[in-house]
């Protein structure tokens, strides 16, 4: 009997590429092997819930005797965006993909976007990595008093603000504002981000926290919404809420990182009273996958992993956690983009089976088909591998 459900999301930590990588430009991508290969990883925990034994990857230290349930799912959504892959995982499978602009937005959106915000105008409006264009154009932005526009390889809006320039409230207004107009005229576009930044000059410039997304809202009936139709709390810790548009939701808490999620983490799975915990550890992806910085991810995997036993030692006797991601981005290949690739799936219970390999799943909609099937609640998208742990 499962009383509750705590999901974890870790953002971006995919286990390889998928059949399909060729058309995403991400042959050859896998995450976790990125990192293990290219630096001193040590996850002993993770490892031990059988990480290194999910079939396809050729790191050789399998666990023998694992003590928690372990695969990996495919994603059948067209994309390899937080929010696809988050509704993938709560039981919504896209089909029509969000449409990228890898020449720029064009001018007539923005104009618009600037006259319903009252703003002069928006400078860059190029695709790259938004900690290239805050060295560029960061300083430009402040003295022109424009915002920053700009795009990346998914389907993302992006608008950066120097924090004194443009007070957070003013940005999010603003966003707000690029949401609603971007889906009155049908551009199709999956997120507008606030990108909200700090420092001096273009060397020091850095973003914050105080990032918010504003997804679109064409997405059907996913896990969450079954929860709250069926009088079933929902806590939704880090991004999750900005991701599900604060649907299905019946509580959020929004953090400062990996370190204040997972900590928040901790005190919710031992204080909750909600049915369902999903979480969402952003670090992984925004700070160092998208820089390519390894070593950085590393740590922050190192660090969620000795904290992972406290989690688990915290949860109750009748819960279930699952570890999983959303979509990849190994740091150690040129692209500074998510890439296509599969996501693990590590499942742990104090009165679940051990040592069970789901193998390869046909979808992350796989994870809340089970929930719900747990739960005794009506499923959606995927298929239920409850038989395998209980």
């Amino acid at each position: 009997m499962i009383n509750r459900a705590i999901i974890i999301v870790l953002d971006s930590f995919g286990v390889g590429e998928t059949p399909d990588a060729n058309e995403y430009g991400d042959v050859g991508s896998n995450t976790l092997e990125g990192i293990y290969y290219n630096s001193n990883l040590n996850i002993p925990n993770m490892k031990k819930l059988g990480l290194y034994n999910i079939q396809g990857l050729t790191i050789p230290e399998k666990e023998e005797l694992p003590i928690g349930i372990f695969g990996k799912a495919k994603e059948q959504a067209k994309g390899k965006n937080s929010p696809v892959g988050h509704w993938e995982i709560a039981g919504f499978i896209k089909d029509k993909p969000f449409k990228t602009y890898y020449e720029g937005f064009p001018q007539e959106l923005l104009d618009e976007i600037s006259k319903r915000a009252n703003i002069k105008g928006f400078i860059c409006n190029k695709k790259g990595s938004g900690t290239d264009f805050l060295k560029q154009y960061g300083e430009e932005s402040i003295n022109l008093n424009m915002p920053i526009v700009y795009t990346s390889a998914d389907s993302v809006f992006q608008i950066a603000a120097h924090e004194e320039m443009m007070p957070v409230p003013e940005l999010y207004k603003l966003c707000k504002i690029a949401r609603e107009t971007i889906d009155e005229k049908g551009y199709g576009i999956g997120t507008v981000i606030a990108r909200p930044f700090v420092g001096t000059n273009n060397e020091n410039f850095t973003r914050t926290y105080n990032r918010k997304d504003f997804e679109a809202q064409d997405f059907g009936k996913t896990m969450l919404d079954v929860f709250v139709e069926n009088n079933k709390k929902v806590l939704a810790i880090g991004k999750i809420e900005d991701l599900f548009t604060g649907r299905g939701i019946t509580r959020a808490i929004h953090t400062s990182g990996n370190t204040d999620g997972i900590n928040k983490t901790i005190e919710e799975i031992k204080n909750a009273s909600e049915d369902l915990i999903f979480v969402n550890l952003v670090d992984f992806d925004m700070l160092y996958g998208h820089r390519n910085n390894i070593e950085g991810y590393k740590n922050a995997l190192e660090e969620f992993d000795a904290k992972l036993p406290e989690i688990m030692d915290s949860i109750k006797e009748n819960d279930i956690l699952i570890l999983t991601a959303d979509h990849g981005n190994d740091p150690s290949t040129p692209s500074t983009d998510h890439s296509r690739e599969y996501i693990p799936i590590l499942v742990y219970g104090k009165n679940l089976k051990q040592n069970v390999d789901l193998g390869i799943r046909e979808t992350y909609a796989d994870i809340s088909a089970t929930v719900l099937d747990l739960f005794g609640l009506p499923k959606l998208e995927g298929k239920s591998f409850k038989e395998n742990i209980i």
